[in-house]
């Protein structure tokens, strides 16, 4: 597999998506570093099975930071969600 530099079927620049994930919803946003996080675990486990040791556990620490990372967002949609017009966070 080759890795990309750019998202397929996503036009904008990194720096645009990620102002474009920032302003999701956090309920949202935490389902998707959820995601990241378990994609970079799966790397870390396959990189793992190949000996890639270095590799495997570069990918385990950063998926565990992202986990982290989802934590922290989960925690900002609990409290700004009952500020929210519906419970729905408009920004």
């Amino acid at each position: 597999m080759r890795h990309k530099e750019r998202v397929a079927r996503y036009g904008g620049s990194l720096r645009q998506l990620a102002v474009e994930l920032a302003d999701m919803r956090y309920d949202a946003l935490e389902k998707f570093l959820r995601h990241l996080a378990a994609k970079l675990k799966a790397d870390s486990e396959a990189d793992q099975a190949r000996g890639r040791r270095k590799l495997s556990s570069a990918l385990y620490f950063a998926s565990t930071g992202v986990d982290w990372t989802a934590v922290h967002v989960a925690e900002a949609w609990r409290i700004s969600k009952p500020f929210m017009k519906s419970g729905r966070a408009r920004r």
